[in-house]
């Protein structure tokens, strides 16, 4: 059995046993399908990368039906003031768009914009002194305005007020 095989087969096992899955509608494609989408949307670098590794073999997760669509950073400049933040946005649109599909967005909006934030201020961490600070500013707004935008969105009436 080849290694994605042994590790669906024991995701299933473990997803029937803790209860996330009946045994009825389990299956292997299902559980990697979530466990990549998950794996993909941490806060952490590590997730960020694998995403990114993931993004530029697209091919290689046909089969999981993704959708790796973008409008980068939709109506907002993609680099404010010389800070490309399009890859922190096109990992946010992935998160958004296939959390959506499964129809569990409201239960991930929030690590997905925290992720968000935490891809922005890694470009940010690659600047020093005042262009730093004014890339960790403008990072916060555009954190601030997919959680309320999002919000919003995912709703299909207004934020809530904070």
């Amino acid at each position: 059995m080849h290694r994605r095989g042994a590790l669906s087969v024991a995701a299933v096992a473990l997803a029937v046993t803790a209860g996330f899955v009946s045994a009825s509608t389990a299956s292997a494609e299902a559980v990697d399908r979530e466990q990549l989408l998950g794996s993909w949307t941490q806060t952490d670098a590590g997730s960020q990368n694998a995403w990114q590794s993931a993004n530029a073999d697209q091919g290689r997760y046909a089969e999981y039906g993704f959708d790796w669509s973008t409008d980068y950073c939709s109506y907002s400049p993609d680099n404010p003031g010389g800070f490309d933040f399009s890859g922190a946005c096109a990992r946010h649109d992935f998160g958004y768009r296939n959390y959506k599909a499964l129809g569990s967005f409201s239960a991930h909006k929030s690590r997905l914009d925290n992720a968000f934030h935490a891809d922005m201020k890694r470009v940010c961490a690659g600047h020093a002194g005042e262009q730093r600070t004014s890339c960790e500013n403008t990072a916060w707004y555009y954190y601030q305005a997919v959680s309320w935008l999002g919000s919003e969105k995912a709703t299909g009436g207004p934020a809530p007020r904070a």
